[in-house]
């Protein structure tokens, strides 16, 4: 009895051992919720924004014609001027003596001219009685004509001293703003360099610069323009000008747009200039910014194959076309309509990683190009 007892009792320790160095069965890897947006295709209407500034129709540099120290200024920034106003002096101190000095000269060359004059004159009488040669009045003949014309450049020369002595004062070419001053009192000048700046306030114009790959389609938009002192006023301009040659620096080209109604405009003001494009022959679809990713140094995209009817599937990578960025958005093309697109994580994302689909009611789905 007592052997058949302590059987049992070795059976049910070794049956508890075993059980207790049994592993216990792994609980099954829950699927990761991945959030997405729904491809849709529609008649894209493109918006791009340009961020510019105002400025004038004419926009004119005023410079000295002659180099000189500046003694006065007469104007300000924001100074309204009127044609024919003086802006700025220079010393003419050295400008006066030239005139002088121009003055003398055609004086000296004057004098020498009617002193040739004469004798060409005594020389055509003594021609007549036979008491000088032909030589001799040939001579003085051409003496008399190179008097006259030294006389003759003196007398320019004396008014090219006389006009630089005039432009020592700079005086507005045109009525206008004074939107910049770049010389003060004091400072010596070179001949051209610009001094002061004025603009006509009356033509205010947006003034953008076009990046090169919105440059084909730039001219066939609609655009509108804001500015950032009044943010809810937009009112429509249109194209006038649009450089055809990139600047250097930054590949972008200078585009010139004016109101549809005259309106005034302050110049300098920050302004954002929105153009609107329907592309017809390009569907395209909008998604959020965060769903692009690269596949061998070019854009692509994570989609959900679903199977079947189930809230899950998996993730596949696929290459997308890029036609453009708007804030936090993109606008693509490429991917079939109603495919789900992987929108957040997707750094995590592997070929054939299972993932779960939210409650569809919940899923997002991408909106008109504008809304």
């Amino acid at each position: 009895m007592k052997g058949a007892m302590l059987k049992t009792s070795i059976a049910v320790l070794v049956a508890t051992l075993l059980c207790a160095c049994t592993p216990d069965k792994p609980p099954a890897e829950a699927l990761r919720t991945v959030r997405t947006v729904e491809i849709r295709y529609d008649q894209p209407l493109q918006t791009n924004r340009y961020t510019g500034s105002v400025h004038s129709r004419y926009e004119v540099d005023q410079a000295f014609r002659v180099g000189g120290k500046i003694v006065k200024r007469n104007i300000d920034v924001g100074q309204r001027v009127r044609e024919g106003d003086v802006l700025a002096t220079l010393d003419d101190t050295d400008f006066r003596l030239a005139v002088e000095a121009a003055e003398q000269q055609l004086l000296a060359a004057e004098t020498a001219a009617r002193q040739a004059g004469s004798d060409r004159r005594r020389n055509e009488e003594l021609k007549d009685d036979g008491a000088v040669s032909i030589a001799d009045t040939e001579h003085t003949e051409s003496g008399a004509t190179r008097a006259q014309a030294a006389a003759v450049a003196e007398a320019r020369k004396l008014e090219l001293a006389r006009n630089r002595l005039k432009y020592t004062v700079l005086r507005a070419s045109r009525s206008g703003v004074v939107t910049a001053v770049r010389s003060e009192v004091g400072q010596v000048v070179a001949e051209g360099q610009p001094v002061v700046s004025i603009s006509d306030h009356g033509e205010p114009e947006i003034v953008v610069d076009v990046p090169e790959n919105h440059f084909a389609s730039f001219t066939k938009a609609r655009y509108k323009a804001v500015l950032a002192s009044a943010p809810s006023e937009s009112f429509d301009v249109v194209l006038r000008e649009l450089s055809q040659q990139a600047a250097p620096q930054t590949r972008t080209y200078r585009a010139r747009l004016k109101p549809v109604s005259p309106r005034p405009l302050p110049l300098g003001a920050t302004a954002t200039l929105t153009a609107e494009l329907t592309a017809a022959e390009i569907s395209m679809a909008v998604i959020p910014a965060s769903a692009i990713t690269q596949s061998g140094g070019q854009p692509a995209l994570w989609i959900v194959l679903r199977a079947g009817a189930e809230p899950a599937g998996t993730v596949e990578l696929i290459s997308v076309v890029v036609h453009g960025y708007r804030n936090d958005e993109v606008l693509v093309s490429g991917p079939p309509a109603g495919a789900l697109v992987v929108t957040a994580g997707v750094q995590k994302m592997a070929p054939g990683l299972k993932v779960a689909l939210p409650d569809s009611r919940r899923s997002e789905t991408s909106k008109q190009v504008v809304r």
